[in-house]
Formats: C-alpha cells, structure tokens, sequence
C-alpha cells in the first residue's frame, strides 16, 4: 500500500509562507494552526493533529520545532520499517532535520528541501555518511535475509572490521569501494538467480554466524492450491520442504497465487502471514490460459474448477511469460504447491488481491478520540463508504479519498457496496459513528455474508472483513459526567424500524427489573416519540425519583451538551436524535467534584469493607 502525501504543518503567518514554497516542491499539502495561517487544512489542537497523521502513515514536514513533533509521535512508536517520514525543518529555513525514517523517505526529501533553501541537510544515519548506501532500505523488488542481523553487520563496516561481499546485487556496488571489504560476483544462490550475502569474518578467517544479511531479488513466485478446509500445518509444511528442496529461501517469493475461488481459504492466508508475503488470485479462465506450459495438466481439475491446473498456472501466470517452471507440482493429502523463476526481480504483482473492508468507528468524531489503528486503516482504505455526516466529521483525513455517501435509511444499501467493492480487490473503510459493532454496520455486514437470499456475491463472501474499535456514545457520555457504568448496565435501542415495539418494551421491564444501569439509544425521532416517555414511566416504578438521568448530546462535537436530570423530571422534549440517554440504577449517586455534578454506580466496594469505609 503505498502511503498518504506528505502533509506539511505550520503554525504560524511566518511557516505558512514556507510551507507554501515547498508544497510544490515536495508535492505535499499544508495544514495550518487554525486562526494563525490561512492553510485550506486547518487544525485547532496541535499534538493530536501530528498524532493522527502519523497514526495513518502519512509523512509529515514540520515547519516548528521539532520537540513538538517528537513529543506528539513518541507514544506511536513500533515498528521503525513501517512508519512513516518525520522531519523538522526551522521557520527561517536554516536548518532541516530527518527525525524519523530516514531511510524510508525522510532523507530523500531533507535533501530535496535543503536544496531549495540553499542549506546542508542535517543527515544523521551513519549509513548514509559512512557507507553511501543504506543497508535497510533496498530498491522495490528486493528483500533482506536476516533482518535482525542489519546492526551488527552495519557496525562492522564502520568499524573498518574484514568483511566479504558474496554475489550480485547492484544495489551494493557503493560497498566494492570500501578498503575492508572483499567481494565475489560470481557466487550464487543457485539455479543462476542474482542476489548477494554479505557478512564479518571473524578472526579464524570463518563468515561470522551472528554478522550476515543476505539480498534477495523477488524472482520467484509460489502457486498454491489446496482442498476446502485443508489443515494449515498440511500446506505449511509442504511449502516449507519444497523450498528447502529446492534451496530457495523465503526472502526471494514474490507472493503466494492461486485460484479465486481460493480467496477465503484459512491455510493459504495464514500461509501468506506466516511468510510475510502478498497474496494474490487469478480467475480460472486466465489460469487456463497457461495450459501448455503446464508439466501436470489435469482433466480431474478442470472438471472441477474450470483450468487444468492451480499451483503450475498460478505461479506461471504470475510470473510472466518468460518465466520458467523451476518447481513442478508437489503434492500432500490435501494441497499443492509449485515455483516459477522470472528473469528478473517481481516489483508489480500481477493478479487480484483479496479485498478488505474494514469496519471503522470513529467514536464521536473527534480525531483525538479515534484510535490509531483506525486512522491507519482510514488512510489506507481505497474508498471511504458511509453515511455523508459521518464522514464529514473526518475531517483532513477525508480529504482527497475516493468516497460514497450514503443516506439515513440506506444502511444495507451502503453495506452491499462495501462488500462488492471490497470483492474487486479493493480496500473499503466503512465509516460507523461510535463502534461498528454497537448499533452500526458491523452486524449488518455479516448478516449480509451469511443470508442465502438478497445478500452478496459469492465473490464478496470471501472478502477479508476487520473491525477497527471505536468509542460508543455510552462510553462517551460516561466519561463525560463520571463513571455511571461502574456495575451492570445494558444498553436499548428505542427504535422500532428494525425491532418490534413488543420487544422492545420487554427488554425495558426486563432492564428495570434487574436494575441495570440502562443505555438508551435511539430515544426519539420527528415521527417516534412514544416509546421514549413509556420506558421512562416502567423505570420509575422500580427506582428512587432522584435516580440520576444524564442527557448527552453531540458528545465531542462543537455543540456538546451535557444535563444531569432526575428521573421524575425527565420528559420527551428534553431529547432529541442526536442524543444518548444514560438512566443510573437504585445505586447510582451524584457527588460534587470541583463544583461540578458528576455521577457514579458504586460496585459494592463499601459493604465488602464496612469498617473501612466507616472510618
């Protein structure tokens, strides 16, 4: 997935003017501080803007100090090989400094930046200054084996210790250049493939087991077929000795390719997360097409699913038409497998992914209450999918993304889109308000997946499908006014479109009975306004007339409103559709903190140490 534009941020008259001047230059858009720049993107709170950038992977120049952007990303720090470019640049434009990422973007655009302000960028990866090559970062179409080895291996070298550089690899010609280091292109990784080790030799004159990375060029391909439900550990391990066999390692498989049919099927995706490469499917009728290269063509097979083989025509499909089969079928009880060897390194993957959509709740909307992972999945997705408002209330992260809008009302409407988008290979965000799965489109989704009548396509049932948590408005408003939630509680909606009225009232008497701490969504509408004044009448008949009622409104929004209430004055005008109503139990208090109401269910802490309490 290839990441966002850069964005780059100012807060001030001043670096917005810089900022301007090197949009153009980085191709980035300028988000300003709100009522101090005139940026078309603006901001009012600083830290959770950066925060949410860098959450969805989108590389970010700031114009400010760069404590600022440090201090914003630090909680956000994992995985140095996956996130993205930060760098500082001074608001005189005197200095510029690749904070994060360097050798993922962020170098290259210091020294682009640095040459338009006529200064020295203030490069700091030892790499870089020392080797002329970054050991970490190897052009699209090549991978590194032994990862974990890149510091010990890059520490040798600039200590000047004896190295040796074993095969071809043009990315490291910089390194034939270094008086420690001696090289032999002519050694190979078998079957003629290019590729390169390089490692320390220790004093006995021996490689260095602990200080060696290899470079891999992804020329070969990996097609897999297997039967419905075939175990994991089946395709796994036929997989793994089929590579060994052939001395070929993990680092140089493209991807994984088989029929479309195969899509959805568990051993063949875990098999692609286990070796941390893509997936891919082809339709039969172009599998088919491969039919005179096969070595095991198969009447059975075509019968069956329409092409003469899977694992032989999926790997030469997807590795081209000079491709060789170096790796004919091999079989288990239940699967398949089989390598091609192209020419040259696989940089662009030919075949269908398979789609995602990812269930999104944004909470509230506010970006400081949106979960990293969301912001992540949002930047990522293809297409943002939902009703209007909802994505609105993304703000600059809907910005430039492809969307469709979908009205109140047209829930399963804009569900079946998602899925049959997400089945052309595409990744959908289906943006939900609080949680997906808490009166939102989750269950609508799936719903969709299992029905055998009006639901999708048998493509889109095999459609990754993944849930990014939110927070719901019950939560929201608990944390607003304290901590109502604090024993059972339960939550209701009052709408009956979906639900009938009988239940509904059943599953109120049932709330007041139990004296749950009740959550109710969807009080009211312009058109449904009895069932709200009716729940509120049964739960006065089983708790005290001061039993705390909280009213909130717009959580997060602008326009937030917060009321605290007592069940006997609580009456339908009081609500509304954008309001969620907390209704405390017979043991829920209100207690004044700093002037001001707040409202907690006691779990029972008191009477399980009543001499404590008492004193």
């Amino acid at each position: 997935m290839a990441r966002p534009d850069p964005v780059i941020l100012c807060l001030t008259a001043g670096g917005e003017a810089l900022a301007t001047r090197l949009a153009s230059v980085i191709g980035a858009e300028v988000h300003g501080r709100t009522g101090r720049t005139h940026a078309s993107v603006t901001f009012d709170e600083t830290m959770a803007h950066i925060a949410t950038l860098f959450a969805s992977g989108t590389p970010i120049i700031g114009i400010c100090a760069a404590g600022i952007l440090i201090r914003a990303v630090a909680p956000l720090l994992s995985d140095k090989l996956t996130e993205p470019p930060i760098l500082a640049v001074a608001e005189d434009g005197s200095a510029v400094v690749p904070l994060l990422g360097g050798h993922h973007g962020a170098n290259d655009m210091a020294l682009r930046i640095a040459e338009v302000l006529e200064t020295a960028p203030a490069i700091t990866t030892a790499s870089d200054l020392t080797l002329n090559v970054a050991l970490d970062a190897p052009p699209p179409g090549w991978r590194i084996r032994n990862p974990k080895a890149l510091g010990a291996v890059t520490a040798a070298l600039i200590a000047g210790e004896p190295m040796h550089l074993a095969g071809r690899c043009p990315y490291l010609e910089p390194l034939k250049a270094m008086p420690n280091i001696t090289f032999d292109p002519e050694a190979t990784s078998g079957l003629g493939r290019a590729g390169a080790t390089l490692f320390a030799i220790d004093p006995d004159g021996q490689p260095a087991p602990d200080r060696q990375i290899g470079y891999e060029p992804t020329d070969i391909t990996l097609g897999v077929g297997c039967a419905r439900n075939c175990p994991s550990e089946e395709l796994s391990q036929l997989v793994h000795a089929t590579l060994r066999s052939a001395g070929l390692p993990i680092e140089a498989i493209a991807g994984i390719f088989s029929l479309d049919l195969k899509a959805d099927e568990a051993a063949i995706l875990d098999l692609a997360s286990d070796m941390n490469v893509p997936f891919r499917v082809f339709g039969s009728d172009r599998l088919e097409q491969e039919t005179p290269r096969l070595a095991n063509p198969s009447d059975i097979v075509f019968a069956e699913v329409g092409c003469h083989g899977v694992a032989e025509a999926a790997a030469l499909t997807a590795a081209g038409p000079e491709a060789d089969l170096i790796v004919e079928k091999q079989k288990s009880t239940n699967a398949t497998c089989a390598i091609a060897l192209s020419p040259n390194p696989i940089v662009e993957l030919e075949g269908r992914k398979r789609g995602t959509v990812s269930l999104i709740g944004i909470g509230p909307g506010r970006a400081d209450w949106r979960t990293p992972e969301a912001s992540r999945l949002i930047a990522q997705a293809d297409e943002l999918v939902g009703y209007g408002f909802y994505i609105d209330l993304l703000g600059p992260s809907a910005r430039n993304k492809s969307r469709a809008d979908f009205p109140l009302g047209g829930e399963e409407d804009r569900c079946r889109y998602a899925l049959e988008e997400a089945a052309t290979g595409r990744d959908i965000a289906l943006i939900c308000s609080g949680d997906a799965g808490i009166y939102a489109m989750g269950a609508l989704v799936y719903e969709l997946m299992a029905r055998t009548e009006n639901g999708v396509s048998d493509t889109a049932r095999r459609v990754d499908v993944v849930t990014a948590p939110g927070i719901s408005a019950l939560q929201a408003a608990a944390a607003r006014i304290g901590a109502p939630l604090g024993h059972d509680f339960c939550a209701i909606s009052l709408s009956n479109l979906l639900t009938p009225t009988e239940d509904i009232r059943r599953r109120v008497h049932a709330a007041a009975e139990g004296d749950f701490v009740i959550a109710f969504y969807n009080p009211v509408s312009l058109r449904r306004r009895a069932l709200f004044p009716e729940a509120i009448e049964v739960l006065r008949g089983h708790r005290p007339d001061n039993t705390p009622v909280i009213l909130a409104r717009s959580l997060g929004r602008p326009d937030e409103k917060i009321n605290i209430v007592p069940l006997v004055e609580v009456h339908v005008d009081q609500v509304d559709m954008m309001t969620v109503v907390l209704v405390g139990s017979s043991q829920s208090t209100t207690v004044s903190v700093g002037g001001r109401p707040r409202v907690f269910t006691p779990r029972g802490y008191a009477t399980k140490h009543p001499a404590k309490a008492a004193s």
